[in-house]
């Protein structure tokens, strides 16, 4: 920074205010600073700045499996809110989510002198275990359950099913299967319980429940089961699928079998995957903006690091949109 300063020919003051985007600094005095400071290609030694700020500037994040689509663009859009608050991220990815594993990983980021966590929490043994991480550090949850002061951001996953379900109903259908994900998801069982309710409030038929793990293969599987229910007239004309990359199992096990969608039988999918428009038919599907996921987590994470008194219980919910294309419509006849 003495070098940088020499070189701009003002003192050493003027290049951290540079630095720091100080507003009381003539734009051709920070200008030359930062002339300066590229030709010399000065860097600030960001753990000296950690030590006297006591701020690392860098935030943890705790995640899993992030090939998934809701994971991966979850962490993604938490990444760039980050970034965009001037923040770098540190990811600690995990191959099974249980509590120790969680502690754990909250523990390695402490160590690391994170700011602030933000935990990916879509699992129920992940939501348990926020109950257990230390209050010395802030802490956000991402589609978790509300366990003691931990804040909670998430996408209203009831809500998502209920659009998906009521719509299905309101084109004519008799009632709506449903697909779900894992039972230990938080994300499958709020869909699962907006899909029952809606069906309940209509005065409608609840059929049998089918599980996948949301793999197009668990999709194809339970598509040809309800291919071949679909062959009695009435039994199956919409099902409701509880994420897209299942709704493509779906879609395949139907085309093999000869049953037409939407003719036949209309599906509705969750998430909005890219691909999920160029599906045949195009899918109608629930979007999730993982977008506000990341920007509102961050916002909250900044907000308690910046005020530790304000620490409290907090609870954000994102809803959802539908989407709609061809892969809905009318019952037969």
């Amino acid at each position: 920074m003495a070098d940088v300063a020499r070189a701009a020919g003002v003192s050493h003051q003027t290049v951290s205010r540079v630095l720091n985007e100080h507003p009381n600094v003539r734009e051709e005095t920070r200008i030359r600073v930062l002339a300066a400071i590229d030709r010399l290609g000065y860097r600030r030694n960001m753990v000296a700045r950690a030590l006297v700020t006591r701020h690392s500037r860098t935030l943890g994040v705790v995640s899993f499996d992030t090939t998934l689509y809701g994971p991966a663009s979850t962490v993604y859009g938490i990444e760039r809110a980050a970034r965009a608050a001037g923040y770098f991220v540190s990811i600690v990815s995990l191959r099974t989510i249980d509590r120790a594993g969680v502690c754990d990983a909250v523990d390695y980021l402490g160590d690391q002198g994170v700011d602030g966590i933000v935990v990916v929490a879509p699992q129920r043994s992940a939501a348990d275990a926020l109950a257990d991480l230390p209050t010395n550090i802030p802490i956000v949850a991402v589609e978790g359950e509300q366990e003691g002061e931990t804040p909670v951001i998430c996408v209203d996953q009831m809500e998502g099913a209920r659009l998906a379900t009521s719509h299905l109903l309101d084109l004519g259908h008799e009632t709506v299967w449903h697909i779900s994900g894992p039972s230990d998801w938080l994300e499958a069982e709020g869909r699962v319980e907006g899909w029952r309710r809606t069906l309940t409030a209509a005065g409608r038929e609840v059929p049998e429940l089918l599980g996948g793990d949301w793999s197009p293969r668990s999709g194809h599987a339970a598509g040809r089961r309800l291919a071949t229910l679909a062959e009695r007239p009435g039994r199956v004309t919409a099902v409701f699928v509880a994420n897209d990359q299942m709704a493509l199992g779906v879609l395949r096990a139907f085309a093999e079998a000869g049953v037409r969608v939407p003719e036949q039988v209309s599906i509705v999918g969750f998430d909005d995957i890219p691909e999920s428009e160029y599906f045949t038919p195009p899918l109608t599907t629930v979007r999730q903006d993982f977008g506000a996921v990341g920007r509102h987590s961050i916002e909250v994470l900044l907000r308690r690091i910046e005020s530790p008194s304000a620490a409290g219980p907090e609870r954000m919910v994102i809803l959802p949109t539908l989407v709609l294309r061809a892969s809905s419509s009318a019952p037969p006849g």
